[in-house]
């Protein structure tokens, strides 16, 4: 097997987008089950089946050494991977050094443990995904409830000086109701907060097309409210975002459905088995774990240049009663969102 990373030209896919951000899914396994990532009763990857971490640093160190400059770990939930703090350090190391960023998605239970090993790895920012602070909600929306283990998280990542941002699933009819007090306590915790649509992504609890909120009706429900000033900031990802004069914080709006950002998708995602999906709403992907133990180094560059031949222009998302079945089967937990 080549030993080196070889660097044959940056990842441009046919559209002529640059990919310069990869999400790398750690593991498919979370201690929570939200409604609208899993099914209650999910089956899991054999960890036999799961990559290792050397190779997860091969994978980076070949995307990194082709451009890419920020990863973000998910999961599932990412923390609940053992020895997680070991790939941290590893990915941590390329910081400076071709790569950015190095960031974290996490639904916040795990943090109480992790907080100051993250920010030791040179992490600087996190998002935190919670959809509601009402704890008989919460219970019912993760179906496993811990929300006081989530808030004592959230703490403990800002007391270790990590930046934090909340991510909230607007669920019309489950959550809209907080979607203001969550602002409000986000940004007078320092904190932004980014609204996400609802994804037909495999058979979930609840019923997508009565709770799906289209953000664009929300923003301008806010509008109405508040002084919403729009922003040039940019994260990497797919949030636009505004600033909120009465609160003095950042909102975001990722709008997969309503609004979506395919024309400048930068992205790609690597599962916790080494296949590399190209789209979120798509199933092409490429099997890098595969090349790589087949031909190191040589053979991930070829998988990847292949990759870009097949990057889809974009997802087929839909949701209304003449499409009740998901547009992919897979769970979101699977690629990480």
């Amino acid at each position: 097997m080549t030993t080196n990373a070889t660097s044959p030209g940056p990842l441009v896919d046919t559209f002529g987008r640059r990919i310069s951000y990869l999400r790398i899914s750690v593991t498919d396994r979370c201690d929570f089950r939200c409604v609208y990532c899993m099914s209650e009763d999910m089956t899991f990857l054999p960890r036999k089946d799961v990559l290792s971490f050397e190779e997860i640093d091969a994978f980076a160190s070949a995307f990194i050494a082709r451009g890419t400059t920020k990863i973000r770990l998910t999961g599932g939930e990412p923390l609940v991977r053992r020895d997680i703090m070991t790939l941290v350090d590893r990915l941590g190391s390329h910081l400076g050094k071709g790569l950015d960023e190095l960031t974290v998605t996490t639904n916040g239970s795990q943090l109480v443990r992790h907080a100051r090993g993250l920010a030791a790895a040179g992490i600087r920012r996190i998002n935190v995904s919670l959809d509601t602070l009402d704890h008989q909600r919460f219970a019912t929306i993760t179906r496993r409830g811990r929300l006081d283990d989530v808030l004592a998280g959230i703490d403990a990542a800002q007391q270790s000086d990590l930046a934090v941002k909340i991510n909230m699933v607007a669920m019309r009819g489950v959550n809209d109701d907080e979607i203001e007090p969550m602002m409000h306590w986000a940004h007078g915790k320092g904190m932004g907060l980014t609204l996400i649509e609802g994804m037909p992504l495999g058979e979930v609890g609840i019923d997508r097309v009565d709770t799906y909120l289209p953000l664009r009706q929300l923003h301008e429900a806010l509008s109405a409210r508040y002084t919403l000033t729009r922003l040039d900031q940019r994260t990497g990802g797919p949030a636009r975002y505004v600033h909120v004069s009465e609160t003095g914080g950042t909102l975001g709006f990722i709008t997969p459905m309503s609004h979506n950002f395919c024309e400048s998708c930068n992205r790609v995602r690597l599962t916790a088995t080494g296949q590399l999906f190209l789209c979120l709403g798509q199933d092409d992907q490429v099997n890098l774990r595969d090349a790589y133990r087949q031909d190191g180094f040589d053979g991930l560059n070829a998988a990847l240049d292949h990759a870009m031949l097949i990057k889809p222009k974009g997802h087929d998302f839909v949701i209304d009663r003449a499409h009740p079945q998901p547009a992919v089967a897979r769970h979101m937990s699977l690629t990480g969102g």
